[in-house]
């Protein structure tokens, strides 16, 4: 298993603040021939649902000194867990969880706007010091071919 993003743990507190349980940590995946493990697993019965929202949660902090190469790792880990969770969990959403800092800088650049919208990226925002959810971006989806 990789190693634990520094985020982790407040990623899942605040998830756990903003009424989500935490199902599995990490949460195994299995695409094809190959085990993967997404950060975390959770989910949250909203109202009067019996089944509630299910999610799936990768933390990346982009702490390496090239953006740009992160991005390239990120986009095919984000294919390869989606793919498994199409096949495994298909009623589980994926999203990216990403510092209010990160989102501020890399994820305002054209390049990383245009990867999250072509990829159909889900996001999730957070204060890592207050360990607190501070945004849900679900963009709108252009798929290339």
């Amino acid at each position: 298993m990789a190693r634990r993003d520094d985020y982790h743990i407040a990623v899942r507190h605040a998830l756990e603040h903003d009424g989500w349980t935490i199902t599995d940590d990490p949460l195994p995946l299995v695409y094809e021939d190959m085990n993967l493990f997404a950060d975390l697993g959770a989910e949250r019965t909203i109202g009067a649902e019996k089944e509630g929202h299910k999610i799936a949660v990768e933390i990346k902090d982009f702490d390496s000194p090239s953006a740009s190469n992160d991005l390239q790792k990120l986009m095919g880990q984000m294919q390869l867990y989606q793919w498994a969770l199409d096949d495994q969990e298909p009623d589980r959403t994926l999203f990216l969880a990403v510092t209010r800092k990160v989102y501020d800088t890399l994820f305002q650049r054209p390049s990383f706007q245009r990867a999250v919208r072509n990829n159909g990226i889900k996001l999730l925002v957070f204060d890592g010091n207050q360990e607190v959810i501070l945004q849900w971006i679900k963009p709108q989806s252009t798929p290339t071919s």
